[in-house]
């Protein structure tokens, strides 16, 4: 469906029954991420949870009015929240996704529940760190001059951010399957004005350190062993600045335990999910 969330049309599916506690998943990938990621992730908590999944603007099918920033992102989880009527949600997000789901715990804390993070990081230093790890690897060629682009945001259109997100996503799983790589690459919708916003204007002053230890929600944290875009050692400064986290590594998993080691990951989240207090 879609719903006008402050001004902009968002696409959104909402999963499980009226008057469950409520959990708003933010997809990653800020311009090539989708409402199927975290629809597959959190879609089996449906008979227990209101599951709500939603392109972020500027991504997906949704409409793109910027700011793409993090502070509007935010707030449009807020204004979703508003929307069902929930005084307090769940937030959870993967990779891209968990940048906004932390922004959301420090921006409106009496709104949270809980969170659930995924692969991800408190701040910019982990793009350092796939720098020395594309370096490091030797499952792909880089182009750097093209890794430089696509990591700073300077794509030129969306056919080119699909191209150099094609360039890089061997890198991300634990063991490559090409043929399942090229399926997702050709499955993905691509947006490069959003994914510019993030690179060029996000990211350079992004660092939640200082403040999260001011979270006060119980926190879910969890990375696979070998992801290279957002190391164990992110997961781990995240995990040692919130207090009341849980941190879980999936040890043959790369950047997305949920599918890699899907079955495990759903026993985890569920366990999480059901200590949280009411």
């Amino acid at each position: 469906m879609i719903v006008t969330i402050n001004g902009n049309d968002l696409n959104v599916e909402v999963l499980g029954p009226d008057g469950a506690p409520v959990l708003i998943a933010h997809h990653g990938g800020g311009g090539i991420g989708s409402l199927a990621e975290p629809k597959a992730t959190f879609g089996p908590l449906a008979g227990e949870l209101r599951v709500v999944v939603f392109d972020a603007r500027g991504c997906g099918l949704s409409e793109g009015k910027p700011p793409f920033s993090h502070a509007q992102w935010a707030a449009d989880v807020d204004g979703l929240r508003e929307w069902l009527g929930a005084e307090q949600i769940i937030v959870a997000g993967g990779s891209y996704g968990g940048f906004i789901a932390m922004e959301y715990a420090l921006a409106y804390p009496e709104r949270l529940r809980a969170m659930v993070l995924r692969d991800t990081s408190a701040d910019n230093s982990n793009l350092e760190r796939a720098y020395e790890n594309a370096r490091n690897q030797d499952r792909v060629e880089i182009n750097w001059d093209n890794f430089d682009r696509y990591w700073s945001g300077r794509i030129r259109d969306d056919e080119d951010l699909k191209a150099r997100w094609a360039d890089i996503i061997p890198l991300y799983d634990y063991e490559y399957d090409p043929v399942k790589a090229a399926a997702q690459v050709e499955a993905g919708c691509y947006r490069h004005e959003a994914h510019n916003w993030c690179f060029q204007h996000n990211m350079p002053g992004y660092d939640l350190k200082p403040r999260l230890p001011g979270i006060g929600c119980p926190t879910l944290v969890t990375v696979g062993r070998t992801d290279w875009i957002t190391p164990v050692s992110c997961a781990e400064t995240i995990a040692s600045l919130i207090p009341d986290s849980r941190l879980v590594i999936f040890e043959k998993s790369g950047h997305s335990p949920q599918v890699e080691e899907a079955a495990a990951f759903q026993a985890v989240l569920r366990d999480f999910i059901g200590g949280v207090p009411g």
